[in-house]
C-alpha cells in the first residue's frame, strides 16, 4: 500500500474513533460497543473501508505500544486510597475470579468444541482479562460506587497482566507439544518478575527527575507530560526486550506507582495521558475489530455460541460471587460485577498474534478456533455486558444518588466537588459558556442550558434524581427550578439559595427548603469565631471526615439501644443526634430505636461509611 493510502487508512481509523467517542458520550453508552461494531463493518467483512492487512508486520508492534499505554493510563488511576474500599474483595477477584474464569472456561472449550486441554487452556487464560480498556469507558458512564469501581479497575489492570503473562507461557505449551508444570510455574514468574522489576525502576527514574531535576522554566507542565509518557514506552520495551510479554507487567507496576507518588502537575499529567489513551484505544479497537471473520464465528457454530453464554453468564458471575463473600458490597453491586465484565484489548490483540504464528506452524485449525472463540466472547460480551451497562446499573440500584445543581458558579461547583467527594452522581446545568468551561475544566459533568426548561432539566436526568439544588445567583430563578422539580417531576429533595434574606419566608412558604447566603456566611463567621475547631472540622467533611444520616428500616436495628450500637460503631465514629416525629436530640445510652427513627454519624469519613455499611448497606453514600 502507498504511503498515501495508509495516512488515509490511519486518518480514517482515528475520524471514526472520535465520532464513536461522541456518540457514546451523547447517548451514555460506553464508547466500545461503537468501536467495536464500527470496525467489524468498516472491515473487510462488510464495507471494506479499513483492511488490517494494509499495515502488515508492523500491526503487532503498533498493537503493542498502544496497549502498553492503555494499560499505564488504567494503571495509573489505581489509587491506594480507592483500593482500601475492598482490599480482601479486590484480592480476591484477581486470584480467585481468575482462577474461576481460567479453569470454568478451559472446560467449557474443552468439552463443547473438542480441542485439546492445551489450546482449551490457552483460550481460558486469554479470556481471564477483562481490562482498562473496556472497564474504564463503562465506568466513565456509570458511576458506581468508589467500592465497586476500584474493584473492577483493580480487576482489570491485574488480569491483564496474568493472562498476557499467562498466555505466552501456555502458548508454548501449545508449540512445543508439552511443558512441565514446574517450567510453566518458572516462565510465568521469570516474566512476572521482570516486569515488576523493570516498572519499578522506570517509576523512580521518573519519579527523581519530576521531583529533583529542573524541567525549564519555560513549560515544565509540558516536558513532566512527555517525561511520564517516555517512562511508561521505557518500561514496556526495556521488559519485553529481556522476557516477551513481560512488558504488561512493567507498564502496570510504573502506572501503579507513579499514580500513588504525589507527581507535581498530576491532573495535567493525568489529562494528557487521558487524550492519548483515547486516540489510541479507538485505533486499535477499530482495527483489531477490522480483522474478525464471519467465517470464523460460523465455523463455530451454536456451541461457540454456547461457550461465550457460559463465560459471560455462569463462569464470570460464579467467579465474581466466590470473590465477594461477606457484606462489603450490597447484593444489588455483586450483580453488577457479575454481569458486566465484558473482555478487551489483550485477549484480542494476543489471540491475533498468536493464530499467525500458529498458521505458521501448520496448526490451521487451532488458530481458527482461537481466533473465533476468543472475538465472539469479545463481541458477545461488548455488546450484551459492555452496550447496555448503565440500564443494568439502573436495574440493580447501583448507581449512587443523582444530585442535580442548577447553577454552576462558585456555589454550584464547591457544592458539586464536596457531593463528589462523597461518591454522589452530580449533574450541573449552566446556561453561561465560561461557567460551564470552568465546571468542565474541574471535571463536572454538566449539561448546557437554561434550568427552567423542562427539556433541559429531563435531558440532565432530573426524572432520576433524589436531589435538586437550585443554586443561581437569581433568587427567581431558583424558586422556579424547585416548583418544576416539585411539581413535573416529584423530586424528593430539592433546595434553593436564597441571595436575598428577606425571599426566605417567601420560598419556605411554597415548602421549598432553602439556605440563605447571607445567613450562611454569618453562620459561618459566628462559628470560626465560637467554635473555631469545630468550624475547622466541618470545612473537611468530605475529605477526612464526615457527617452522614440513615433512616433505620432494617428490624436489626430495631430495639436496640443506643449505648448497644455504640458498641458495635468502628472506631472513629458516634452517633451525633437522633431524629424521631420530626424532634432531633442527642441520644442518651438508653434511647431505644424504632423503625422510622434517623440516626446521624460524625466521625472519621471511613469510620462512618463502614457505620453506614453496618446498619443499613443499601442506603450508604
Amino acid at each position: 500500500m502507498s504511503a498515501s493510502a495508509l495516512l488515509s487508512l490511519v486518518v480514517a481509523i482515528i475520524a471514526f474513533g472520535v465520532a464513536a467517542q461522541v456518540l457514546a458520550d451523547r447517548f451514555q453508552v460506553p464508547s466500545v460497543l461503537f468501536l467495536m461494531l464500527g470496525g467489524v463493518v468498516l472491515g473487510p467483512e462488510v464495507l471494506h473501508v479499513i483492511n488490517p492487512a494494509a499495515f502488515g508486520d508492523a500491526l503487532p508492534t503498533i498493537v503493542g505500544i498502544s496497549v502498553a499505554i492503555i494499560v499505564f493510563e488504567g494503571a495509573f488511576h489505581i489509587k491506594i486510597d480507592k483500593l482500601r474500599e475492598a482490599p480482601r474483595d479486590t484480592l480476591r477477584l484477581v486470584t480467585v475470579g481468575a482462577l474461576v474464569a481460567l479453569l470454568g472456561t478451559a472446560i467449557a472449550v474443552r468439552f463443547l468444541l473438542g480441542t485439546p486441554w492445551d489450546l482449551a487452556f490457552l483460550v481460558g487464560s486469554l479470556l481471564v482479562a477483562t481490562g482498562p480498556t473496556v472497564i474504564t469507558p463503562i465506568l466513565e458512564v456509570v458511576p458506581v460506587r468508589d467500592r465497586v469501581a476500584a474493584a473492577l479497575e483493580t480487576e482489570g489492570v491485574v488480569n491483564d497482566v496474568t493472562a498476557a503473562i499467562l498466555a505466552i507461557v501456555t502458548f508454548e505449551a501449545v508449540v512445543v507439544g508439552s511443558t512441565s508444570q514446574k517450567a510453566m510455574i518458572e516462565a510465568f514468574t521469570v516474566r512476572l518478575g521482570i516486569g515488576i522489576a523493570i516498572g519499578a525502576i522506570v517509576a523512580a527514574l521518573v519519579y527523581y527527575l519530576l521531583n529533583h531535576v529542573d524541567l525549564s522554566a519555560g513549560n515544565p507542565v509540558q516536558n513532566a507530560r512527555f517525561i511520564v509518557l517516555a517512562g511508561a514506552l521505557v518500561s514496556f520495551a526495556a521488559a519485553d526486550y529481556l522476557k516477551g510479554e513481560a512488558g504488561i507487567a512493567a507498564v502496570a507496576t510504573a502506572g501503579v506507582l507513579l499514580g500513588n507518588a504525589d507527581l507535581p502537575y498530576e491532573e495535567e499529567i493525568e489529562s494528557f495521558k487521558g487524550d492519548i489513551t483515547l486516540i489510541v484505544l479507538s485505533f486499535v479497537f477499530i482495527t483489531l475489530a477490522a480483522l474478525l471473520s464471519f467465517e470464523d464465528l460460523l465455523y463455530l457454530g451454536w456451541r461457540g455460541l454456547l461457550v461465550a453464554v457460559l463465560v459471560a453468564g455462569v463462569i464470570r458471575p460464579v467467579g465474581v460471587m466466590l470473590s465477594t463473600v461477606g457484606d462489603r458490597f450490597t447484593g444489588g453491586e455483586r450483580a453488577f460485577m457479575s454481569f458486566v465484565g465484558p473482555r478487551g484489548i489483550i485477549p484480542a490483540s494476543v489471540a491475533t498474534l498468536f493464530a499467525v504464528q500458529l498458521q505458521a506452524e501448520g496448526m490451521h485449525e487451532a488458530a481458527r478456533v482461537l481466533v473465533g472463540i476468543v472475538f465472539l466472547v469479545i463481541l458477545f460480551t461488548v455488546v450484551f455486558e459492555g452496550g447496555p451497562a448503565r440500564q443494568i446499573a439502573s436495574f440493580l440500584d447501583v448507581i449512587p444518588m443523582r444530585v442535580v445543581i442548577v447553577g454552576g458558579g462558585t456555589v454550584g461547583r464547591a457544592l458539586a466537588t464536596r457531593l463528589e467527594d462523597r461518591g454522589e452522581n452530580v449533574v450541573i446545568i449552566e446556561q453561561d459558556e465560561s461557567a460551564v468551561e470552568r465546571a468542565r475544566e474541574e471535571g463536572f459533568t454538566v449539561h448546557i442550558g437554561d434550568g427552567t426548561d423542562t427539556d433541559v432539566l429531563r435531558r440532565a436526568g432530573v426524572e432520576n434524581a433524589k436531589i435538586v439544588v437550585a443554586a443561581t445567583g437569581d433568587d427567581d430563578v431558583n424558586l422556579l427550578v424547585s416548583q418544576l422539580a416539585d411539581s413535573k417531576f416529584d423530586v424528593e429533595t430539592i433546595i434553593a439559595r436564597a441571595n436575598n434574606p428577606d425571599n426566605v419566608d417567601a420560598f419556605e412558604d411554597l415548602g421549598v427548603r432553602t439556605v440563605s447566603s447571607t445567613m450562611a456566611t454569618a453562620w459561618g463567621i459566628d462559628n470560626l469565631i465560637e467554635r473555631p475547631a469545630l468550624a475547622n472540622w466541618m470545612t473537611e467533611i468530605g475529605r477526612s471526615g464526615d457527617v452522614q444520616e440513615i433512616e433505620v428500616t432494617s428490624e436489626s436495628l430495631v430495639g436496640k439501644t443506643i449505648g448497644e450500637l455504640d458498641e458495635e460503631l468502628p472506631n472513629g465514629c458516634i452517633i451525633a443526634l437522633v431524629g424521631r416525629d420530626e424532634e432531633n436530640q442527642v441520644p442518651e445510652q438508653d434511647f431505644t430505636l424504632q423503625l422510622g427513627d434517623h440516626l446521624t454519624f460524625l466521625g472519621r469519613k471511613e469510620a462512618v461509611r463502614e457505620a453506614i455499611d453496618m446498619c443499613h448497606p443499601r442506603e450508604n453514600p
